[in-house]
């Protein structure tokens, strides 16, 4: 790679991203980045943006979060004949995660895309990069799971560990909890994950409450807030203010790497909480900003989660790309012609968009504390809301005492 600074945002892409395709009736389809990159062109957004192409990760990167024999069982992987098993040696070959053909190398390109952009940022070549293609982080140690082969953000924060960081602070926004980053570095001090997700009693995989705090020396390292089921963008903004700031204050890291998973929007096919994308973007800014407030602007974003393969990924992903690059799009600007064609002879059945968002209000009122929040005479809004602040309440006396932190101050 060229030793010259790329300036304040950096995209990592590569066409060999769409290999990792698992079978026709799959949810996750390589079609959501492929759309995602197109819109992003036609807007005009990536005009002037060097990319840069990211090789396979080698096997001795894989091993920093995985095991080998589940690298060797990866690479050798057949489908078993008739219907997937259930539970299938190293998750691989069940109905989440069919084997498919090339499946090693088009998950270690993955691999390879996080770790060039974790690279470019501590190199000082950039200050932020994005790759869409990442945010694998349901993998573990030893098995695939969750759509996820090998985990990308894992394999990145360890690098980063042995590359000069010492204090990394990992955000996960997706709807499903970050399960496997989570267990990688639950134990690490070095290392704070705060996800905030759908709550674990009512979605896979059932994990991410906010008792699981971290181990030994890391206890408050883990933090995470469930969301209740049909949360919509002011009440999830409320938590997210609520837990990451303060979280990250008392951390102060040195980067932040974000899972940036969109299956939170209220039309995905495979979760209940309804934000919208001009919500996503929201989140996508604030995380942004929480990276220039406390960890010089250096951000680390990867994709995820995200179902809505036309109506939703590839507008919330390109708001995500124009965060980080400074390139902000209005969420009234209208979705290009020449993107509804490409999408229209793909799923001719399913109406394209037409603007950039979806005009929905994304202000909110901040957490006042216990006890806090102003009753509307709205019976459900009333009821989500001190849902909302239960949980948020439950994730601050979980963690903030052990970061330093006032758990019912809301200026903590």
């Amino acid at each position: 790679m060229p030793d010259r600074a790329r300036g304040d945002g950096t995209v990592v892409w590569s066409d060999r991203f769409l290999d990792y395709t698992w079978t026709p009736e799959h949810p996750m389809r390589p079609v959501r980045l492929r759309f995602t990159m197109a819109l992003a062109e036609n807007l005009g957004l990536l005009d002037g943006v060097e990319t840069i192409t990211p090789e396979a990760a080698g096997e001795s990167e894989l091993l920093r979060v995985h095991t080998h024999d589940y690298v060797e069982a990866v690479k050798h992987a057949r489908q078993p004949p008739g219907a997937p098993p259930a539970a299938p040696p190293f998750g691989l070959g069940s109905t989440d995660n069919p084997v498919f053909p090339h499946m090693h190398e088009a998950a270690s390109v993955i691999v390879g895309g996080t770790l060039a952009a974790a690279q470019e940022i501590a190199s000082g070549r950039t200050k932020r990069a994005v790759s869409i293609g990442g945010g694998m982080h349901h993998a573990m140690p030893d098995s695939a799971a969750g759509f996820c082969v090998y985990n990308d953000v894992a394999v990145a924060i360890s690098w980063l560990l042995e590359n000069g960081f010492d204090r990394i602070a990992y955000l996960d926004v997706d709807v499903h909890h970050g399960d496997g980053v989570q267990r990688m570095f639950y134990g690490d001090p070095r290392v704070l994950t705060v996800s905030i997700h759908q709550h674990p009693a009512t979605l896979w995989p059932n994990t991410g409450w906010p008792e699981e705090t971290g181990a030994g020396k890391a206890e408050g390292t883990a933090v995470n807030l469930p969301i209740m089921p049909g949360t919509r963008d002011q009440l999830w903004l409320r938590g997210f203010h609520a837990v990451a700031p303060g979280a990250l204050a008392a951390f102060r890291p040195q980067i932040v790497i974000s899972q940036c998973g969109v299956d939170t929007h209220r039309e995905d096919p495979l979760a209940d909480l309804e934000l919208s994308v001009d919500g996503q973007r929201a989140a996508f800014i604030a995380m942004r900003d929480l990276a220039d407030r406390y960890a010089e602007g250096r951000w680390l974003a990867v994709g995820g989660g995200g179902y809505g393969l036309i109506r939703v990924v590839p507008r919330a992903w390109t708001h995500l790309l124009a965060t980080a690059l400074d390139r902000t799009i209005d969420p009234d600007t209208a979705i290009p012609a020449q993107w509804k064609e490409l999408v229209g002879a793909y799923a001719p059945t399913v109406a394209a968009p037409e603007t950039m968002g979806d005009g929905a209000d994304t202000t909110f009122t901040r957490w006042d504390g216990p006890g806090g929040g102003r009753e509307t005479g709205d019976e459900r809004a009333d009821r989500a809301r001190r849902a909302l602040d239960t949980s948020i309440l439950a994730t601050r006396r979980a963690t903030f005492g052990l970061l330093g932190l006032d758990p019912e101050d809301p200026r903590d």
